[in-house]
């Protein structure tokens, strides 16, 4: 069994930063990729960045040039610095991982999520 705990979340105004993290903790043979989905009031949940074990990255169009994914393999926690937050950034953060079993077979696990408040 897995566990993704995350951290970070919190009230920030406009233009401030904050750094959220999810470690991940349990009975993990390969960490594939990680990553953080977002979740607003009356909204669905959206991929906002995700990251694989091999270094590759991929963000949703509104938070390019903004918020920056990274994973340290070693501590199995990934990572998101978001700079300049704007209000449409309030959302509830949840952290997402792809994991390998012992015997090959794979698994999602979700993080129990952070709220993040940006106020105007």
């Amino acid at each position: 069994q897995v566990q993704l705990v995350e951290s970070g979340g919190g009230l920030v105004q406009a233009g401030g930063s904050l750094r959220l993290s999810c470690a991940a903790s349990g009975t993990i043979s390969r960490m594939n990729a990680m990553a953080w989905y977002r979740q607003a009031p009356g909204k669905q949940r959206e991929l906002v960045a995700a990251a694989t074990s091999g270094g590759s990255t991929n963000y949703a169009d509104s938070v390019k040039g903004r918020f920056t994914i990274s994973i340290d393999n070693a501590k199995n926690t990934v990572y998101l610095q978001m700079n300049s937050l704007k209000p449409e950034d309030t959302a509830v953060y949840y952290c997402y991982a792809h994991i390998i079993s012992s015997r090959g077979a794979a698994y999602d696990y979700w993080g129990q999520g952070t709220q993040v408040t940006v106020s105007s």
